[in-house]
Formats: C-alpha cells, structure tokens, sequence
C-alpha cells in the first residue's frame, strides 16, 4: 500500500496508444450567438419593463421604445451564429466521430483532496484503500488545522501536505502526484469527505479506454442521496455552467457537471498537460480544468455517479447559495474571457 514507484526526471515515462480527438480551432460561433442574443434579451426586456413603469406617468418613452427595437438586429445575429455552428456540428455528426479503444491496466492510484476532514478521511481511505482497482490511496491535505493528516496515515494512506492554500492547489497537487506514479495508469481524483463512493470507480473505469478523462457527473436525480449540500438552485447553476461550456467546445463533448471532483484521468495525460492548467485558479478549479481539457483536443467523457452528503462542515461552494453563486458568477468570467481574469482575481 505504501510503495512509491513514482516517476523521476529524466526518465522514460509510459505513453498511451490512445490519440487526441479533433484540435483544429473552432470558431466558437455558438457561444458568441448566445452572449449576443443573450445581450439582445437584456436590451428588449428593460425596455419593456422601462416602458412598464413610465407608462402611469407623462414621461417621453422614446427611449424604452429605441430599446425594444435595437434588440432586433443583436438577437437575429446571434441566432444565425447559434444556427451556423450548430448547422456545421450537426454535418459532423452525421459523419460520427471515431470512437478509440485503448484498454488501460485496470488499477488506479486514487488521489483524495482534503482540508479539515478529520470526522471524513479516515472513512473515505478505508473505503477507497478496499476498492479491487485501488493500487494505492494518497490524500493531499491543504494544510488543515485538525488530525486530517494523522488520521489519514493511520488509515494507511500515503500523505502529502499542500501548504499553498486554495481548492485549486489542493487539486493540482493531487492530479501531480498521482501521475507521477509508473505502476498505474490512471488517477481516480475524489474528495476524502465521503460525498463519493469508491464504488463508482467500476462505473468509471472502462470509459478510460475511450478517452483520456472521464467526468463524474451528479446530474441524475435517482443518484442524489437526500440531505445533500447540492441545493436546486447550486443544482441548476452547475447545470447552465456546464451547458456553457459545452456551446464554447460544441461538437466536442456532452457536459452536464463542470463542479463534481470525482473524475479518472489518463496518467501520461496529465504529465504532459499539467503546466497548462493555474492552481491559482481556486473553487473553479473543476471547470478550467474541464475547459482546458475539451480546448487541448483531448476527448472527455461523462459517467453518472453517485452523490451522497458529506460528513462534516462543507468548506467549498456550497456552503451557501450566496457563496455558490459567486463561485458561479466567476466560473463565467473564466470560460467567456479566460482564466488569467479569474486567477487574477483571487491573487488580488
């Protein structure tokens, strides 16, 4: 359990079969179409609403009136952009895409992020450590104030304290230390507060012939335990985000979760990519991550897991609708003007 075969520098590291999917640039006309037309929305319905509240008053409405009309022009052109990219995607489509098998060894080594999970981690390394795929449980603790760390080796789990503080610096580490393994070839990335099971690693893992990452997703009903964090509003939100960024990379893959941790990746992947994703990039970690991912070409797939509550305080975003609602807002920012704007942010 605590062999530590990892890769050094200098080296030769193992290289998948498995090829990139479609990297020619995509002119993204669908995601301009909806930020267009959804501008178009906006201008059309303050106006009516404008006109709305003058209309009791004998105030000049020319200008609720010029708004409802110059929402025209926007609106149609963001349609035809939407119906142009989909038209072109759906011509694709017809043709298929090529679908690659490249089976991989079937143990992973699973890389649990934790921050203050001392009533948790415990739980989750027995649960994982057990699993038949489990080669190996390594936990990346963010430097927590409690026994995190000390129950997590008591556990029989190999630890590594993150001092940089931050979601995204805790999943960095994590996705660097668990390919830096060459007895496995995949990572299994979870959380150690019990909100996933090592169960859901036997759903995952045949998809990792098909692809280089495969995402976890929370999205069916039947598969959300009661009680969780995950409110209708965090629900819906993650949702939209997710949809989003499916418009910017259409064509490219199916996205319904841009904010579930529990996902398996391609270890020589991740060795060859990490540099390109920012752990200053904090709660929206999973969706640049996501969104790196579909841009570099790579081909992604998403599983249907299981979602249970977590034991203990929640610390990410969903400690409130308020606080997921920031984490959402700049989820946006990221996918629509890129990620140094959201990086940025949380540095200042």
């Amino acid at each position: 359990m605590n062999d530590d075969p990892r890769i050094h520098l200098g080296t030769e590291r193992p290289t998948s079969s498995l090829p990139f999917g479609d990297q020619g640039r995509h002119p993204r006309l669908a995601l301009w179409g909806l930020i267009i037309a959804s501008v178009a929305v906006t201008l059309y319905l303050i106006g009516v609403m404008s006109a709305a509240i003058l209309a009791p008053f004998d105030i000049d409405r020319n200008v609720s009136s010029w708004l409802v009309w110059s929402s025209g022009a926007p609106m149609l052109l963001g349609l035809a952009l939407i119906v142009i990219d989909v038209r072109f995607i759906a011509n694709k489509r017809r043709r298929g895409h090529e679908v690659h098998d490249d089976p991989l060894p079937p143990e992973v080594t699973v890389v649990l992020t934790a921050y203050n999970d001392e009533l948790s981690i415990g739980q989750a390394v027995d649960d994982f450590a057990a699993h038949p795929l489990a080669k190996r449980v390594v936990v990346i603790d963010n430097n927590s104030s409690d026994r995190t760390a000390e129950v997590a080796r008591e556990h029989g789990a190999i630890v590594h304290t993150e001092m940089a503080p931050g979601y995204g610096q805790c999943v960095n580490r994590a996705l660097r230390e668990g390919s830096a393994y060459n007895d496995t070839q995949v990572v299994a990335l979870c959380e150690g507060d019990m909100t996933f099971r090592a169960r859901d690693l036997a759903k995952l893992s045949p998809y990792v012939a098909h692809s280089h990452v495969v995402n976890g997703t929370r999205i069916v009903e039947q598969l959300r335990a009661q009680g969780t964090q995950l409110t209708s509003f965090m629900f819906y939100g993650n949702f939209i985000g997710a949809k989003l960024l499916e418009f910017k990379h259409l064509g490219r893959g199916t996205i319904s979760d841009v904010g579930t941790t529990f996902k398996l990746c391609r270890s020589d992947y991740l060795r060859d990519h990490m540099d390109n994703f920012d752990p200053q990039v904090n709660l929206e970690f999973n969706a640049h991550f996501l969104d790196l991912v579909l841009h570099s070409g790579a081909t992604l797939v998403e599983v249907p897991i299981t979602f249970y509550p977590r034991v203990g305080d929640s610390k990410g975003g969903n400690v409130s609708n308020r606080r997921a609602s920031k984490v959402g807002l700049r989820m946006l920012f990221g996918i629509l003007l890129g990620w140094k704007t959201v990086a940025e942010k949380k540095k200042s």
